[in-house]
């Protein structure tokens, strides 16, 4: 099954960052091209430009953040419809309410990042919905991201990769926040139980549908400093391959969703080029 890539240039702080411009940086740095993919185009709507913190729910641009999940709704709603694999293209992790609104409550979640995003309107200090996505999906977040109440998938279902000890007060009240039913494999824990082994065995954990979502500040600042809130001590290039190659050529994979390049951070285009490459290596013989 071939990609066909989509792009959701969200970026939730409402200020047009360089998340907003990541797909077309990675489209125009070739990664159709080396993907084979077809082109899904890019959901409009996701565009968000409505810095102003909602007092009720907590959210920056609250109902600029709704409109934008519907249109990603059915966007992949209608792809998977058609029998089609998204590789859908952030923006920032608030892409994620979206896409799992069409996806089957069954389904198994890899959400690979740095950060646990589990966050709500009250605790978060930035009121990005991107320090909220996980809660948000797993019934934990502010309704007001997604139009209603309760979980779009299974807590129990939600497997948590590659994320930070906590180091100050603040990350460790989010760490706190996690629902005990969500599995969740730190980095220095994936690390030392090899990326390779710890992807595989989720590959193989399972029958029903997954999706794969990839936040790229998992990958440690010392390869991959463009992203906007990089943590100290992740997960290498080499890691990041080991853990993500089985995972994006599991036959029960549905698609994956990419975030947080930061292009502002990239004057030279190298670490989007690099990211193109890890992509193709990792997704090129991905489903035939």
């Amino acid at each position: 099954m071939r990609w066909v890539v989509v792009d959701v240039p969200l970026d939730s702080s409402g200020a047009g960052r360089g998340e907003e411009r990541a797909p077309a940086a990675l489209r125009g740095a070739g990664l159709v091209d080396a993907l084979g993919a077809d082109d899904g185009g890019r959901v409009d709507e996701a565009l968000l430009r409505d810095p102003a913190r909602d007092p009720a729910s907590g959210l920056i641009g609250a109902a600029g953040l709704r409109r934008a999940g519907e249109a990603v709704t059915a966007r992949i709603a209608a792809l998977m419809a058609e029998g089609r694999r998204p590789l859908v293209l952030g923006g920032d992790c608030a892409i994620l309410p979206g896409i799992c609104r069409a996806l089957p409550r069954t389904t198994e979640l890899w959400f690979v990042d740095g950060h646990p995003d589990f966050f709500d309107g009250a605790t978060s200090l930035t009121g990005e919905a991107a320090d909220m996505d996980l809660s948000v999906v797993t019934g934990h977040g502010p309704a007001a991201a997604i139009g209603q109440d309760g979980p779009l998938l299974d807590p129990g279902s939600v497997h948590l990769l590659g994320h930070r000890p906590p180091t100050d007060d603040s990350s460790r009240a989010e760490t706190a926040r996690i629902d005990p039913a969500i599995h969740q494999v730190p980095a220095p824990e994936l690390l030392a139980m090899g990326a390779g082994t710890v992807g595989a065995g989720l590959a193989a954990g399972g029958d029903g549908p997954a999706w794969l979502h990839l936040d790229l500040d998992a990958v440690d600042p010392r390869d991959l400093p463009a992203v906007t809130y990089p943590e100290p001590d992740g997960l290498r290039w080499p890691d990041l391959v080991a853990l993500v190659t089985p995972l994006a050529r599991a036959d029960r994979l549905l698609g994956i969703s990419v975030t947080d390049l930061n292009v502002d951070e990239d004057p030279d285009g190298r670490h989007t080029r690099r990211v193109v490459e890890v992509l193709a290596e990792v997704l090129g013989t991905a489903g035939g």
